[in-house]
């Protein structure tokens, strides 16, 4: 792996950012007894700074692959960058005003700042997109590191567009009316109003279903499958078969297939409008199947490969000759 001096130094800064407002998120939950929606207010700027630390180094990480393209790469991940400060900077914003930031219409200057903060999500998404398409290109020596980084940022770009379900009108506001004149227009729970019981953290719900599920994995698929492949490399003094180029390849394709398989089955799950935390029969056969699936591809891709008859023989031929 690359020194990190070579990573992508906006992302750094930005990610070094995110670190502070993680901590200033995390005591103003401690300091700051107000509470939004149903969960304190401070919770969601701690939330995405967290996620921003983790997402923006691995952008910045991933930007020294690619072999063509190096400075429309820079540029993606500078405007990435810059478009995730715009929206901590508007989310932070209306913490401190005591307000909500998500699907806020309720004045003129709140609906505006909404919709700065919608474009800034639309920027952030085209700006991975042009990553992803020069990761495509990029020549990667080991193959295992190139499927996971793919199939990580793709599946990463699928998690991050559930955002754009969200910012849509629930199935309530519409049957309501009045979407002209509401203060609140979008929501992250399905079948159930926003602001409910829900689980401690997450804060995802847990009487309805939840968008925010499929869009946090679908997101950090951009760090699980290369942290896989690292795993991987790790364990390969100590584990035989992992030595083996092909055999860590065939469980990257695998872990790929396996998560893009989760991703789609929490999103059925919570557009069905189920909470996480209480799946019903279908939902958990539908999950004992992508376990088996996975557990076989595994046992597949580590089976060792049949040795040819004519290679078996061909030292005995050696001696006699």
């Amino acid at each position: 792996m690359q020194s990190w001096r070579t990573w992508h130094r906006p992302l750094l800064l930005f990610a070094a950012s995110m670190v502070v407002m993680s901590v200033v998120g995390a005591v103003g939950i401690l300091v700051d007894d107000r509470v939004l929606a149903g969960a304190p207010i401070w919770a969601k700027p701690f939330k995405f700074a967290a996620s921003f630390v983790a997402y923006a180094l691995a952008l910045a990480w991933m930007l020294t692959l690619p072999t063509r393209g190096r400075r429309v790469g820079r540029w993606a991940g500078t405007v990435v960058a810059l478009a995730c400060a715009g929206e901590m900077a508007i989310i932070t914003g209306q913490v401190i005003r005591g307000k909500r930031s998500h699907f806020n219409h309720g004045t003129a200057l709140d609906s505006a700042l909404y919709d700065a903060m919608a474009a800034t999500v639309v920027v952030l998404w085209a700006g991975t997109l042009v990553v992803a398409l020069l990761l495509l290109r990029a020549r990667i020596a080991d193959r295992a590191s190139a499927w996971a980084v793919r199939s990580g940022v793709l599946i990463a770009l699928v998690g991050a567009g559930f955002g754009f379900l969200m910012a849509r009108p629930s199935a309530g506001q519409r049957a309501a009316g009045g979407l002209d004149t509401a203060d609140v227009v979008g929501a992250h729970a399905v079948g159930v109003p926003d602001g409910g019981p829900s689980m401690p953290l997450t804060g995802w719900s847990t009487t309805g279903g939840d968008l925010r599920v499929p869009h946090f994995v679908g997101m950090h698929a951009l760090q699980a499958l290369p942290l896989f492949v690292v795993a991987l490399v790790l364990l390969a003094p100590r584990v035989a078969r992992l030595r083996d180029p092909r055999v860590r390849l065939r469980l990257v394709l695998v872990a790929s297939g396996a998560y893009a398989a989760v991703v789609a089955l929490v999103t059925w799950q919570a557009l069905r409008g189920q909470p996480l935390v209480h799946p019903d029969g279908t939902t958990l056969t539908a999950a004992g199947l992508i376990v088996t699936a996975t557990a076989s591809g595994v046992l597949a891709a580590l089976r060792p490969a049949a040795v040819p008859a004519s290679s078996a023989t061909a030292p005995d031929k050696e001696l006699v000759s």
